[in-house]
């Protein structure tokens, strides 16, 4: 039962993704970030058909080993998230619906661009293998650069 809730989000999500992928307006790689979480919990072949997607697939991995969004996505959704708040000032709704929306809209922007990017990550810390599951922590990155750094020291003494 567990594995068919999964397995149905998964389903769910992709569907949402693909309509994004052909209608203006709607995200394409959010929905396939959460297809992507819902396939690791209980459909391991579609979590790999994901990540190895040749078009969506460096951004799913970029996001799941770094928490990263490429700056063209941030614009995008941005630029979305006003549109779809100017459109929505024009509707029928009450001002309370107006206002929580735009206002969400506005919180999810804020942290969208809060988030690194996948250049300024790759500068920053070493680089994953996708094949391997465990990924360096800060601490351990810090150690092979001090090693590295030691090693380059020991090099430079020895030549003298």
């Amino acid at each position: 039962m567990k594995v068919l809730f999964w397995r149905s989000l998964v389903v769910l999500f992709v569907i949402l993704g693909f309509i994004g992928a052909v209608l203006p307006g709607m995200p394409t790689t959010v929905f396939l970030i959460l297809a992507a979480w819902a396939a690791s919990k209980g459909w391991p072949q579609m979590d790999d058909w994901l990540l190895n997607h040749p078009k969506y697939g460096p951004t799913l991995r970029a996001w799941r080993a770094h928490g990263t969004v490429p700056r063209k996505a941030k614009w995008f959704a941005s630029i979305m998230m006003l549109i779809s708040g100017i459109i929505m000032l024009f509707t029928t709704a009450p001002m309370a619906v107006k206002a929580f929306t735009n206002i969400t809209m506005l919180i999810v922007a804020i942290w969208l661009w809060r988030r690194p990017e996948p250049n300024l990550v790759n500068i920053q810390q070493p680089v994953v293998d996708p094949e391997k599951k465990d990924i360096p922590t800060a601490h351990s990155a810090d150690n092979q650069l001090k090693h590295t750094e030691s090693n380059k020291t020991e090099s430079e003494n020895n030549k003298s």
